[in-house]
């Protein structure tokens, strides 16, 4: 290294060592300045001290105020002894309200004796408390109660009140009070009926039979303008699930002649029932109806199905008033030989079958038709007995039959029936609509040459039992 880089060096260091000798100095000066500050602050605060105290020193020791002093002293004590009790006089929660709506109403009076009217089913009830006890007022367990003991039959004003909500709020009722009347219970007797309920959950192959009762009668006891709305007791007996001869405790209800409960007192509430079960079945003939007619000049020549018979479930009654089953078939959509399902309609009353539905097989042919004249006129519903004649003496109809040639070969006058009917029929002449029965298999269709026919109704005749189709 030479000796010029060398004092470089040296300078370098010196001008160092300069700078942090300067820091240090101003660092000293400033601590001096913040040590001087606080001295005179120090100092202050110790003159004020004595000042306070100097002034505390006069006042307490002065006899000019030492009642004063005394009553402020015994002020602080007191305060200090009550600190609790003052505490949590202004610490008291604030109060909380809250609506609960309907809470349910109980009549406290003799249930045997009278009977209530008048009396809300549920009112509204405001809680007002702090926020805890409103909160858990109502699932105290809480009603309402109308306390009607002592008092005899009649009309009252009675007072409503809250009771088990607790102690710690205070309860308004709304309505406070209310109008209710009692009336003396009397006893009646009524014939016993009986409904099946839950039909629906049994299977429909199975059909209850007559309930054989314990008793026939019942007694029902309320005030007599109620028993006199009842028209009929019923025993409900449910018959879910049953596949055979059940017994059971059937509930009892009154009605009134709208089918609406009754609130009373049966004596006693159910009755010992013992119900048959039975399967009836009948099995009918399947019956194919086709209505409109086939398109593009076809014609139905012939229809058969996969199931001729059907077996049908349900009450003997209904059963024997049933010869067959029907089965709707529309000519209108078919365009070609054709396999069709179709479903069983089921008659009134029927539960069920063994088959819901059959195949139908419709083959078809050209159409073609045949005119049949001199088809007679008949009179159907000539109730009145009336004589009748028609002024030109016509007594027939010609009839169009279309279908195929095969299906039209037996068709004459003798196997269509065409009708009026006389119904409202009345003496003089008048104009009746044309009626002409068409073949259920829908094989041949009929239209009318006439739609009407005029007759001359004569008025009614002195011997019910002759003829009284007129000139037919």
């Amino acid at each position: 290294m030479t000796d010029q880089n060398k004092k470089q060096i040296t300078q370098e260091m010196d001008k160092k060592v300069e700078a942090k000798t300067e820091l240090a100095n101003r660092i000293a000066e400033q601590s001096k300045r913040v040590q001087k500050t606080y001295e005179r602050f120090e100092g202050s605060l110790l003159k004020i001290a004595r000042g306070i105290s100097s002034f505390i020193d006069r006042i307490l020791f002065n006899k000019k105020h030492e009642k004063l002093i005394a009553l402020l002293l015994a002020m602080g004590l007191y305060f200090v002894v009550n600190y609790n009790s003052m505490t949590s006089l202004i610490a008291k929660p604030l109060e909380y309200s809250r609506t609960f709506e309907d809470i349910e109403v109980v009549g406290r009076y003799n249930t045997d004796t009278f009977e209530l009217t008048g009396l809300p089913e549920k009112v509204d009830v405001v809680l007002t408390g702090d926020a805890t006890s409103v909160n858990n007022a109502l699932s105290s367990g809480g009603n309402v109660i109308a306390d009607l003991e002592g008092l005899t039959e009649g009309t009252h004003d009675v007072k409503l009140k809250g009771e088990g909500f607790g102690d710690g709020v205070q309860v308004v009722v709304n309505p406070s009070n209310c109008i209710i009347t009692l009336k003396k219970k009397t006893t009646a007797q009524f014939d016993l009926s009986y409904d099946f309920i839950h039909k629906d959950q049994m299977e429909s192959i199975y059909s209850p039979g007559i309930p054989e009762f314990e008793y026939t009668k019942v007694n029902v006891r309320a005030s007599k303008d109620t028993l006199d709305t009842i028209a009929f007791v019923k025993a409900l007996i449910d018959v879910s699930g049953q596949v055979d001869t059940f017994e059971q405790d059937a509930q009892l209800i009154a009605y009134d002649a709208h089918g609406n409960v009754v609130n009373a007192d049966i004596v006693p509430n159910t009755i010992h029932v013992t119900v048959p079960v039975t399967s009836p079945n009948k099995t009918v003939p399947i019956e194919v109806q086709v209505s409109g007619e086939v398109p593009d000049n076809k014609a139905i020549s012939e229809i058969t199905t996969d199931q001729q018979t059907v077996t049908i479930y349900g009450a003997d009654s209904v059963l024997r008033e049933i010869d067959k089953v029907i089965v709707t078939l529309n000519a209108t959509t078919i365009t070609k030989d054709s396999t069709i399902l179709r479903p069983i309609v089921l008659p009134t009353g029927v539960n069920s079958s063994n088959i819901n539905q059959i195949t139908v097989m419709v083959a078809l042919g050209e159409l073609e038709t045949k005119t049949i004249t001199e088809v007679p006129i008949q009179y159907i519903n000539n109730n009145k007995n009336y004589k009748a004649s028609q002024p030109d003496n016509i007594t027939t109809v010609t009839v169009v039959a279309k279908g195929t040639a095969k299906s039209l070969e037996n068709i004459s006058a003798d196997t269509i029936n065409v009708y009026i009917d006389m119904n409202d029929a009345q003496p003089g002449l008048q104009e009746f609509q044309l009626f002409v029965d068409q073949p259920t298999n829908g094989l041949v269709h009929y239209e009318l040459g006439d739609s009407t026919y005029t007759l001359n109704v004569l008025g009614e005749t002195e011997n019910t039992e002759e003829d009284t189709t007129g000139d037919n």
